[in-house]
């Protein structure tokens, strides 16, 4: 691991530094207090005239001292350009940081990393100075006191081809707890994808430790600092895997001063907090199929039949009828031109129209309000439930998978009779009103309510991280969320593990609603080393055969080790292991099979070693450096140390098991050790 010496306690230039530090802290809080100073100000008002601009502010004002609070933990500013006299306007030596930050006079004391005058710091070289003459960054300890500081002087040669202490230190320093910005060590070809414009949409197949999560996240932070107004009006949504995932990289946005934004996964955003219930992976997979669509879509306006008779409409002593043949001449002009509500109710304004033009000709003069009273009349509305009844989803889906007649007709052509005869309720609900749906199910409901009524609204920005896991129907709901915004798209295709997945890019684009996206492949890990790259790169040929092998910039020694063992000592050898782990810096996590994980959580704390257990244990990777991760939870985290438990049986718990020992592989960014007394997976029984 590189490492970077703290330069000595009485170095002038240290102690400088240091204590701009401390002005720059300073005057970030004399910001927050300025602006809750003036939020009081606001609530106080009584003039009449300003409450409603008052109500706009406050939570304007609230999210502002919320972007403002200081994280005792996490560097002010990271790096210093010293550039060349007239490059910036005003000062020739500027700080780069996660936020600005200016003094009492408006002068800017830390410049927003984002800003258009930070980019030298990333992109800067020798052969391209972009007006720098010095780039400075810093190192600090783990509780962000300043310690180190590291120049490169791009007028020098020899110090331009010096290698950078800090930033690879910052690169290999061990991690604790939740995921962290890596805006102090944003690569050039990583500033590209995050200061990406708006549109077109985006779509990083990154390999892992490419550094793709972060790169959608740092990305979120600059189209907010570029776009705010815009996107502020629709909103930023960031979609993960689950729940452990999210909470992992929670912090990763508020350390960037940006906390108004929303995370959540897939099935919450679909479900909206619904319970659901279990599903066969199998019957999920058709449902998930963008086949359901089509099936759905008949299913619906199967619904809109032939009207028997004509309307008769009285008013006083006078009646108008709309002969049968008209009424049908409406009813299938309308049919399947618009979604299933609006259409039913522009056919009860056009048979009130036609009541109208009967009126007018009798002498009669009728405005608006008569047409509306005819179109919510009796007769309207009893001749509509006959020909265009009023539906609920739930109520065609539930006709949908307990009709077999009603199945086969709506999926004829699309789906095989195998197909139709997996999804057909084995154990028939009573009702509607009492079925128990399940997370595929709900994604087929909320594509049935969009063909009912259109959402309103559409989102600014969507961030949908591990997009090769989803549904083409879960990425079709996504697409209703966001159809006039814009999208991150990030993910790896040699992790998709869901049986479900569609295998391509160009598919995910097209159910996204962005297929002109761009698409870039980051190939470079920073994180994990090339060792352990390289050992799970032997999966590749047989899960990912079109996918370029990543490589690893950086070697650690003894980075992948193999400890085979007896079923009988199988525990005392984990126990053994972790400790040693422990014994060094740096978290640990034991990933296993999830039905193995608990036994290896027990055995661990029987042992003294402390463990917390992912998706039981409450901010699991906060309070504890041993985290005990079911293979299926362990996707998008990272550890100093892993150990994988029994390789073989990661692979054998589910159909794309050797997807999913990939993912598991590849959450070490220092060392790797497998503890196994089963043989290993056969790609891998050349690199033991």
């Amino acid at each position: 691991m590189a490492e970077s010496a703290p330069h000595p306690a009485d170095d002038p230039e240290l102690r400088a530094e240091r204590a701009y530090l401390a002005q720059a802290r300073a005057a970030l809080r004399e910001m927050y207090q300025e602006v809750m100073a003036y939020e009081t100000l606001l609530i106080g008002s009584e003039d009449n005239d300003e409450r409603f601009t008052n109500e706009s502010y406050q939570r304007a004002r609230h999210l502002r001292a919320q972007a403002l609070i200081d994280m005792p933990d996490v560097p002010l500013f990271f790096g210093r350009l010293d550039n060349e006299p007239g490059v910036v306007e005003e000062t020739d030596q500027i700080y780069v940081g996660r936020r600005h930050v200016r003094d009492q006079a408006g002068r800017p004391l830390v410049i927003d990393w984002r800003a258009p005058v930070a980019v030298p710091f990333y992109r800067a070289t020798r052969d391209d100075r972009q007006g720098v003459l010095r780039r400075r960054r810093y190192g600090f300890s783990d509780d962000a006191e300043l310690t180190a500081y590291d120049d490169e002087i791009l007028v020098s040669p020899t110090e331009a081809d010096r290698a950078d202490a800090i930033l690879l230190a910052e690169i290999e320093r061990p991690r604790t707890g939740p995921m962290r910005d890596i805006v102090a060590t944003i690569q050039p070809d990583q500033d590209d994808l995050v200061r990406a414009p708006l549109q077109p949409s985006l779509c990083v197949q990154g390999a892992p430790g490419t550094g793709k999560t972060a790169v959608g996240l740092h990305r979120t932070a600059y189209l907010l600092y570029t776009e705010r107004e815009r996107l502020r009006r629709g909103g930023v949504v960031i979609v993960g895997p689950n729940r452990s995932f999210l909470s992992y990289i929670r912090r990763v946005l508020p350390a960037l001063g940006e906390v108004d934004v929303t995370q959540t996964t897939v099935d919450e955003l679909i479900g909206q907090g619904r319970p659901s219930a279990q599903e066969d992976p199998t019957i999920a997979r058709i449902k998930g199929d963008a086949r359901m669509a089509t099936v759905l879509h008949r299913a619906l306006w199967s619904h809109v039949g032939e009207p028997s008779e004509g309307l008769v409409y009285t008013k006083g002593s006078r009646r108008y009828r709309v002969p049968d043949y008209e009424v049908k001449e409406i009813v299938a002009a309308f049919r399947g031109t618009s979604r299933y509500v609006d259409g039913r109710n522009s056919v009860a304004q056009r048979l009130a129209h036609e009541v109208l033009v009967r009126m007018e000709r009798r002498g009669e003069a009728p405005d608006d309000r008569v047409q509306e009273a005819v179109a919510r009349s009796k007769p309207v509305k009893q001749l509509l439930d006959q020909c265009w009844p009023k539906l609920a989803p739930e109520q065609v889906l539930f006709r949908l998978l307990s009709d077999a007649d009603f199945l086969a007709s709506s999926a004829h052509g699309v789906l095989t009779a195998d197909e139709q005869a997996a999804l057909l309720w084995s154990k028939r609900p009573r009702s509607w009103k009492s079925a128990r749906w399940s997370d595929a199910d709900l994604v087929l409901l909320d594509e049935l309510a969009d063909l009912m009524e259109r959402r309103p609204g559409s989102l600014g920005h969507l961030v949908v991280d591990e997009a090769q896991d989803l549904s083409p129907m879960q990425l079709r709901a996504l697409h209703r969320r966001c159809r006039s915004g814009s999208m991150t798209v990030l993910g790896d295709l040699a992790q998709a593990t869901t049986p479900w997945s569609t295998g391509s890019w160009d598919q995910v684009l097209e159910h996204l609603g962005v297929p002109d996206a761009r698409l870039v492949e980051l190939d470079r890990g920073f994180r994990v080393p090339a060792q352990i790259i390289e050992v799970a790169a032997r999966l590749l040929p047989a899960i990912a055969p079109g996918l370029r092998p990543p490589t690893g910039i950086r070697a650690v020694p003894d980075a992948y080790q193999v400890v085979e063992t007896s079923d009988r000592e199988l525990l005392d050898q984990v126990v053994a292991t972790c400790r040693a782990a422990l014994a060094r810096e740096g978290s640990i996590g034991v990933i296993a099979a999830d039905s193995d994980i608990a036994a290896l959580h027990e055995r661990l704390a029987a042992a003294g070693c402390e463990p917390a257990l992912l998706g039981v244990t409450e901010d699991a990777m906060e309070s504890a450096r041993l985290v005990c991760v079911p293979a299926t939870l362990a996707k998008g985290l990272e550890f100093d140390t892993v150990v994988v438990v029994e390789p073989s049986r990661i692979v054998e718990a589910e159909p794309r098991g050797l997807h999913r020992l990939y993912v598991v592989l590849t959450r070490a960014v220092t060392r790797l050790v497998l503890v196994h007394a089963q043989p290993l997976p056969a790609p891998m029984q050349d690199a033991a």
